[in-house]
């Protein structure tokens, strides 16, 4: 039964680290996305195309 208190305490503390861990990681920036903002003015141009081209076949 000991070893049931140790491993839930063990897991606990590795779960507490790792929520910590991602914390941080968000703090500094670690998932800002930079990337897809200079590359959405490519894609946009497509959407409205296919857009335009439903909306002439519908007339």
């Amino acid at each position: 039964m000991s070893v049931i208190y140790l491993l839930l305490t063990l897991s606990i503390i590795v779960a507490v680290v790792f929520f910590a861990a991602f914390i941080m990681a968000i703090k500094n920036g670690q998932y800002d996305d930079s990337y897809t903002p200079s590359v959405r003015m490519l894609f946009e141009d497509e959407l409205v195309k296919k857009t335009n081209e439903e909306t002439e076949k519908d007339i």
